[in-house]
């Protein structure tokens, strides 16, 4: 999407789509824990159901896609086989049992006698999400967004068409079978739709995009709905000098490898002059043996490394096997370089060291910072979510992985027996501002 593309006004058509979504969620926000909880089983074991369809479904996506010439980075997102499909039906079923966001007591505080605050969690209300190529992003926020008592309008990448329409099917099944209004969740699929999505202020609460730098900047410069959600995933792997250089190499060969067109794999490996040369050794054939091009600033290249790194590579979210690699002289090199490149996603940090390790995370600013592990692990599934609706990289909360928590907001719920606020501003009464338990 560019930004010199005019966002036109909602059809007729959407606006009363987006009004039934918004109505089903009113409905939602008011069931039980445990009717919320049966749908999801029911979603799940829908999908499971229609499995074969969903799976024939994105082969027809993936062939049409790689006769476009679609990058191996969105091919890659966009392909669910059936182990893929198996890992998100398992999601949802684990997005069922979490304990429930909603009705939580997180304020109890007695004003005066017979006059008591509450705050009380409930859901955000109706979220549009706008994503590109990851079909397995409608089982995972439509799963979030049932379980905390959300709808949701979804608008998938004109890539992944029959795949999302043939989940979406299914999950509309399972909740056709369940107690909860299957309108609470809807599917858009033309590109009119999803610009016209960002001018539902008063329909749709929050808009959640997941995909490229482009579509993310061009979502938050023409909305009035807020946006949740991270422009790049520039992470950063910094092997110190007291490393362990066996673990180094394992840990850095899985931030890249284990899935390089995902968010969370390493772009940048900064390595500490002092194991530059012993570490590279080791390095340079087994990220060879993955396929892993490398490139390099001057003193890496003289180290054994044949790309060379140009300015705009510090920068660059590559989401395939190229990485680009770093000789740094201190620790405060390292951070200044992943402060200045860096896009607040995910950090991490090799060192058996544990002051030095202690610096690094408490130094960089990112919703994620380890200490000798992957940056894979920076998702809400291995988190302990279930899923994620998205990863947000912005200071204000919800930060990181985003799952049920960062779906819902909170109500004051004040109960009084003919109190007035005059008595208080006169003097005539006190509060007393006495906290009771949750």
């Amino acid at each position: 999407m560019k930004n010199s593309q005019v966002v036109p006004e909602p059809s007729s058509s959407l606006v009363d789509n987006a009004r039934s979504v918004r109505r089903a969620a009113n409905d939602l926000a008011q069931v039980s824990d445990e009717q919320r909880r049966a749908a999801l089983y029911l979603m799940a074991d829908s999908l499971k159901a229609n499995s074969e369809r969903i799976v024939s479904a994105n082969q027809q996506d993936l062939n049409t896609a790689q006769s476009a010439g679609l990058t191996p980075a969105l091919l890659a997102r966009l392909k669910l086989d059936e182990k893929k499909l198996l890992l998100g039906i398992e999601g949802i079923r684990q997005v069922a049992e979490l304990p429930d966001p909603l009705g939580l007591r997180q304020l109890h505080r007695e004003l005066d006698n017979e006059l008591v605050l509450e705050r009380i969690t409930v859901p955000l209300g109706v979220l549009g999400v706008i994503f590109e190529a990851r079909p397995d992003a409608v089982m995972q926020i439509s799963a979030l967004a049932i379980r905390s008592g959300n709808g949701a309008i979804l608008k998938g990448g004109s890539e992944a068409n029959l795949t999302n329409q043939a989940i979406m099917k299914a999950l509309q099944e399972g909740l056709h079978n369940s107690e909860i209004n299957e309108n609470s969740l809807a599917l858009l699929t033309t590109r009119n739709e999803s610009l016209a999505l960002m001018r539902l202020d008063g329909l749709v609460d929050l808009i959640i995009p997941r995909g490229s730098n482009e579509l993310v900047r061009f979502i938050q410069d023409n909305t009035r709905i807020p946006v949740l959600g991270h422009a790049d995933g520039i992470c950063h792997l910094y092997v110190d000098a007291a490393a362990d250089l066996n673990k180094a190499l394992r840990v850095a060969i899985d931030s890249k490898t284990q899935y390089p067109a995902a968010c969370n794999a390493i772009e940048t490996l900064l390595l500490h002059k002092e194991i530059a040369a012993t570490f590279l050794q080791l390095a340079i054939p087994a990220f060879k043996d993955k396929e892993v091009f490398l490139l390099g600033d001057k003193a890496s290249q003289a180290l054994g490394i044949q790309g060379a790194a140009v300015d705009d590579d510090w920068s660059k979210e590559y989401l395939d096997l190229t990485l680009s690699v770093r000789v740094v002289s201190t620790l405060q090199e390292a951070l200044e370089h992943i402060r200045k490149f860096g896009s607040r996603h995910t950090e991490a940090i090799v060192t058996e060291d544990k002051k030095t390790a202690e610096t690094f995370l408490r130094s960089v600013d990112s919703s994620g910072v380890y200490h000798n592990c992957s940056t894979r692990f920076a998702d809400g599934f291995r988190y302990g979510f279930g899923a994620e609706v998205g990863i947000s990289t912005q200071t204000l909360p919800p930060r990181g992985p985003v799952g049920l928590e960062g779906l819902v907001t909170y109500r004051y719920r004040l109960r009084g027996n003919g109190h007035v606020a005059a008595e208080f501003s006169s003097g005539e009464r006190q509060f007393s501002h006495k906290d009771l338990s949750l």
